[in-house]
């Protein structure tokens, strides 16, 4: 037994060492063990606890609510609609036949479509729409269903000022004042905590706020915003008409440089900020500018007289050509009948250097300035880079690009006493709480030519509405100042054949400048030139505009002014030497010119012929509401504006009702809802004050 047992050991000794080893490296391990845990539960203990949170919980971001944008009467244009997106997690629904009947009553399901998310098989389940606030009110407390804020950006009045306010894709501005303002109106983001599955997933419900986001600030533009509707919707009637490919409608307050209203129009869609970012070369539209820098300059006269021949001149080495010859003339008559021949000898006059500043005074070739990304400068060369043939063509309107900004602030320039303004489009900015942070006034840029330079150019223009070949723009009542332009479309490689931009730029009253008008039609067909074509546009426009009752009028002057032209007009005014073809409305109908306005407000004259009531106001300044169903919306909205009233878009499409309903009376300057079977916007738009 002994013998055996030491073989096995090696001796008892040999086997007591052994057995100490093996207990002593046992007791180690377990006091190694009992530290270690000792240090992770005591030592390391809260740091490991917050690993496991931080694995188990994450932050996230709350977007801010955008800030709106409004008109200049305070009217929103575009602001963030707080909405709400339902989702449902079925193994978590207790009782199922309860929670269909939530859900159907609250967000208008049938039983069926209600229940499928419970038949899907799926553990997460997101319901189709957006919904109000009443939505998560009605199913808050409801397990297994989860209600998450969601915001959009919504326009009232739909796609009215689409290049102007730019869109906001995926929480930033993109384009127009979007993108201008975007720190402003973006707010700051508040910060919530997640709780998350193992996978790193969050967990729908199970969320902590930590900071509040912060609501972005409000932009107040220039636009009026009834204003916006009649340019929209007269250049729209103006390429139905046409056939025109596109186009641009400028409307400013000349004393200001406000911007009241800009339109680009392309293929259907108001997207395109072309009035600021496409320039061309506007042809006899800049004729005006020429003629005033020969007067500023005191190289001419309106009565110097100038032999423009047959209608045709060679000089450096290509032939100019007149549409209309007029022979031996002066330098106010060759404005009026746009003769090209008359501005190119004349021009002759300037040294390359005043020809070069006289349009560059006018704003040519520089940025206005306008706070929107992406203008164009235009292009006016230097007189280092001119050829033989530059004088006579900047004379005429080529070898020069503008866009309709431009183009309507040279215009205003004229229109303001030849003071240039820097055009203006944002009024206010204003912080989350409606504090004004800054109010932007009108600014001077230079004075370009004299009070009585730009009141002869105005004179001037006036005749050729009256009597040259911007008649289509007239009024009775009022004097129009104004020019046509019929330019070739350059494409790079040269002129397109048969290819032009119609234009026309003008303003009235022209003795007291209220309003400039400028637009540009692209590429009309058939008729093409810009007293055909533009010029209607403009005085559509202007009849619009006084129907409407637009607050940036004053009426009062208006009226002041009109009862002095009806006394004067039969003895100042001599009849034209034949008369000039019947003017034509945006849609293609005769238009009748103003016999009166009314000399008190708000008594609004009538627009056209297919806009008058067959009952005038009342005594007391009331309209009756014509019937409407059936009709395109925006017929629909030009007739109650020539009832001077307010329209409320609620449709873009056919009109089917109207309230208050037709045969209603109210009063002028009252809103009027155009009701449709298209979905209104989820914010109705507000009445004006």
């Amino acid at each position: 037994m002994n013998g055996s047992t030491n073989g096995r050991c090696g001796g008892a000794a040999s086997c007591t060492g052994r057995r100490r080893v093996l207990l002593t490296f046992w007791i180690l391990m377990g006091m190694g063990l009992l530290w270690r845990s000792v240090d992770l539960q005591l030592l390391q203990g809260a740091d490991w606890r917050a690993e496991a949170e931080r694995q188990h919980r994450m932050t996230g971001e709350i977007p801010a609510a955008r800030g709106a944008i409004l008109d200049r009467t305070g009217t929103p244009l575009v602001l963030s609609m707080e909405a709400f997106a339902v989702s449902v997690a079925p193994h978590e629904v207790r009782d199922t036949t309860a929670v269909i009947k939530r859900l159907s009553d609250a967000l208008g399901l049938s039983p069926d479509q209600a229940g499928r998310p419970f038949q899907s098989g799926r553990r997460w389940v997101p319901l189709p729409g957006r919904h109000p606030v009443a939505v998560r009110e009605a199913l808050s407390g409801i397990t297994g269903v989860y209600v998450q804020r969601d915001l959009r950006r919504e326009a009232p009045h739909g796609p009215l000022l689409g290049g102007i306010v730019g869109a906001v894709i995926d929480g930033v501005g993109q384009g127009g004042v979007e993108q201008a303002f975007d720190e402003l109106l973006r707010g700051d983001p508040g910060m919530e905590i997640l709780a998350r599955d193992s996978r790193g997933r969050p967990l729908p419900g199970e969320s902590w706020m930590v900071q509040p986001p912060l609501p972005g600030g409000e932009v107040v533009l220039t636009v009026d915003s009834d204003l916006q509707e009649i340019v929209v919707e007269a250049l729209q009637e103006a390429l139905e008409r046409t056939g025109a490919r596109g186009g641009d409608l400028v409307v400013t307050d000349p004393h200001t440089g406000e911007i009241l209203a800009m339109v680009s129009m392309a293929d259907g869609s108001t997207r395109s900020l072309a009035a600021i970012t496409s320039p061309y070369e506007p042809g006899s539209t800049l004729k005006p500018f020429t003629v005033a820098t020969l007067l500023q300059s005191g190289k001419a006269t309106l009565v110097d007289s100038v032999d423009t021949g047959d209608g045709r001149w060679r000089v450096a080495g290509r032939t100019l050509t007149d549409v209309q010859r007029v022979g031996n003339t002066d330098l106010g008559h060759a404005l009026r009948a746009s003769s090209n021949i008359a501005l190119a000898k004349l021009a002759e006059r300037l040294t390359p250097a005043e020809q070069f500043e006289g349009l560059r005074d006018f704003g040519f070739g520089a940025r206005t300035g306008v706070e929107l990304p992406g203008e164009a400068r235009g292009s006016l060369s230097r007189p280092q880079r001119w050829s033989r043939q530059t004088p006579a063509s900047l004379a005429i309107g080529y070898e020069v690009s503008a866009t309709s900004l431009q183009l309507a602030m040279a215009y205003g320039a004229l229109a303001n006493g030849g003071v240039l303004m820097e055009p203006r489009l944002i009024r206010e900015l204003r912080g989350p709480d409606g504090t004004v942070l800054e109010r932007r006034e009108p600014r001077a840029v230079r004075r370009v030519v004299s009070q009585e330079v730009a009141r002869d150019v105005s004179m001037t223009l006036a005749g050729a509405v009256a009597d040259g070949t911007g008649t289509r723009a007239g009024l009775a009542t009022f004097s129009v100042a104004g020019k046509t332009g019929t330019s070739r479309v350059h494409t790079g490689s040269g002129y397109a054949d048969g290819d032009y931009f119609a234009t026309f730029g003008g303003y009235f009253p022209a003795e007291d400048p209220q309003l400039v008008v400028f637009v540009k039609l692209d590429r009309p067909q058939g008729e093409f030139f810009g007293g055909a074509t533009a010029a209607p546009v403009t005085r559509a426009t202007m009849e619009a505009v006084l129907a409407a009752h637009a607050p940036p009028l004053n009426r009062s002057a208006l009226a002041t002014l009109a009862r002095h032209q009806e006394r004067s007009r039969s003895v100042e005014r001599p009849a034209p030497p034949s008369p000039g073809p019947e003017p034509v409305g945006v849609d293609g109908a005769p238009v009748p010119r103003f016999a009166s306005l009314p000399l008190e407000d708000p008594a609004p004259a009538p627009a056209s012929s297919s806009w008058v009531p067959e009952e005038p106001p009342t005594a007391a300044g009331l309209v009756r509401i014509p019937v409407l169903e059936g009709v395109s919306s925006r017929v629909a909205a030009r007739r109650l504006h020539g009832l001077g009233l307010h329209v409320r878009w609620e449709t873009s499409g056919p009109v089917t009702g109207v309230e208050p309903e037709a045969g209603s009376m109210v009063a002028v300057g009252d809103t009027v809802r155009l009701l449709g079977t298209t979905d209104a916007p989820p914010l109705a738009r507000s009445a004006r004050p």
